[in-house]
């Protein structure tokens, strides 16, 4: 048996730091087998997913060193690897099912499937939704098939009993078939979810071995189901431990910064951020904490992977990073390396086209520019009290909503990030220009700066939302009590009046 990992990830936001840590683990368990590393993208979410996302991703993983044998840039034996291209292969799957008597064809609404979950709380019952909680009688399923419904199909799930399934790491595991829900395989609009998909491509593709995160330990009975009722074999599962706060919570932007392209950003080695990954539950047999890729790969064992929480704690990447700049590089090389983080033509032209008309002396380049080659900045309340007339609460709230709107922006331009911003300050019936200052303060450290438009654009999304996240702490943070007024009230604000 050829041995053939991959990674899946979803191309609707900015790559994650976790999907890294699961590629690598994937490629080095390939490798210790001599198999075979598979790259798919899983962009069943169309309203989510952009080619924008998916180009970082793949550029981030490249930036790493991290290389597939297979995927959607480079082919492969089992493509084509975008979900979005295999549509036609999912329905006949579900539809499959459903004649085997395996999945059913539900024509609830989302209204009925909250009054079913309330009604089932308000008795005592905590157990997922079942066929029989959302059948319907015959008369009611006609009817609404003639007035042109269209249904899910979803998977039928025992009612009793208890699911076992091997986990590599864990050994045996048991979930009460009770605590699994009856899973929508097929939505109204013909398009699969995860589940379906995930399973009929890792089977089309021969994957044997699926290295994941352990949220999806959860999600294991739905998957050996559908292998049950295909008649196909399962793949080996091995769930691997969480990325975690150094408060020991789930690894989250709130708290840490997550997006790869920050830490490219910020300029730490990509050397050095793939040993650091590396080390998240796993050790080098000689225990050392400074090693290279290929080290990693001539040792790698699974099993000797911890099951404790992994700590991402970016100041410890910080200390590794430093070892990599002192001990690997010369001189000559680290300017090297230095020109190609920032200062190549590339990098350093749109910035000059934003500050020509600005300078008087070439001297004024540096100050006026340093701000595009930092990383977070050092600010003080005092910053954004002095820059605008609006009150400590009324900044974080302002903040708090341009972040919340900048992250569920899908194309970054200095075009569409103006909008929304405009869009947000008119919602809350603020001028522009009195709404502007703490981003500026936020993103450039001064008002003085060049449009911070622009400098948002240039910067880009990683590195922007960082900073105004940066920007909030620096103001106070947001208690979790406070987090439920403002998401309440942004919810409301975007009801009202936000496009």
């Amino acid at each position: 048996m050829t041995v053939r990992t991959r990674i899946a990830p979803s191309p609707t936001g900015d790559p994650h730091v976790g999907t890294a840590y699961i590629a690598l683990f994937n490629l080095c368990f390939a490798r210790q087998h001599q198999g075979q590393f598979v790259l798919r993208i899983e962009d069943t979410d169309q309203a989510r997913s952009t080619d924008d996302s998916e180009k970082m991703i793949l550029d981030s993983l490249k930036w790493l060193g991290l290389e597939w044998d297979e995927g959607p840039d480079v082919g492969g034996a089992y493509g084509p690897y975008r979900q979005s291209e295999r549509m036609d292969i999912y329905a006949g799957y579900a539809e499959q099912l459903v004649e085997r008597g395996y999945a059913f064809k539900c024509y609830r609404t989302p209204e009925e499937l909250d009054n079913i979950r309330e009604a089932k709380k308000q008795n005592g019952d905590l157990s997922a939704l079942n066929e029989n909680d959302l059948k319907l009688d015959d008369r009611e399923t006609q009817n609404r098939v003639a007035a042109g419904q269209l249904p899910v199909i979803r998977l039928k799930v025992p009612e009793r009993g208890v699911c076992r399934f091997k986990d590599g790491l864990r050994g045996e595991i048991e979930i009460e078939w009770s605590r699994v829900d009856a899973q929508i395989l097929l939505k109204t609009d013909g398009m699969p979810t995860y589940h379906l998909a995930n399973v009929v491509d890792d089977h089309l593709m021969k994957i044997t071995h699926v290295l994941r995160g352990e949220e999806w330990i959860n999600s294991a009975p739905k998957h050996q189901l559908l292998y049950e009722y295909f008649g196909w074999e399962m793949p080996a599962l091995i769930h691997l431990p969480l990325l975690r706060n150094p408060d020991k919570s789930k690894l989250s932007k709130r708290k840490n910064p997550t997006s790869i392209l920050f830490y490219k950003k910020m300029g730490f080695l990509p050397e050095a951020l793939v040993n650091y990954l590396g080390r998240m539950g796993w050790s080098m047999p000689d225990e050392r904490e400074k090693f290279t890729l290929q080290e990693m790969l001539a040792h790698f064992d699974i099993s000797r992977v911890s099951l404790g929480g992994p700590v991402f704690d970016v100041e410890k990447l910080r200390w590794l990073n430093a070892c990599w700049i002192r001990e690997e590089l010369d001189t000559v090389q680290l300017a090297e390396k230095l020109r190609a983080w920032a200062f190549s033509e590339e990098n350093i032209l749109p910035v000059l086209s934003q500050l020509h008309q600005r300078i008087e002396v070439l001297s004024d380049v540096a100050p006026q520019a340093a701000f595009m080659f930092s990383g977070l900045l050092d600010l003080q309340e005092q910053d954004f009290l002095s820059a605008s007339r609006q009150e400590r609460d009324e900044l974080l709230t302002h903040l708090q909503f341009t972040l919340w709107r900048l992250e569920a922006l899908r194309h970054w331009t200095r075009e569409t990030i103006f909008s929304e911003i405009k869009q947000l300050s008119e919602s809350l019936q603020i001028k522009l220009k009195d709404f502007l200052p703490p981003i500026f303060v936020a993103i450039a450290g001064s008002t003085a700066s060049f449009s911070v438009m622009d400098a948002m654009a240039l910067l880009g999304p990683d590195m922007s939302r960082a900073r105004l996240r940066h920007a909030i702490e620096v103001l106070g943070g947001v208690s979790k009590k406070q987090m439920k007024r403002l998401e309440k009230d942004y919810q409301a604000l975007q009801q009202a009046v936000l496009p």
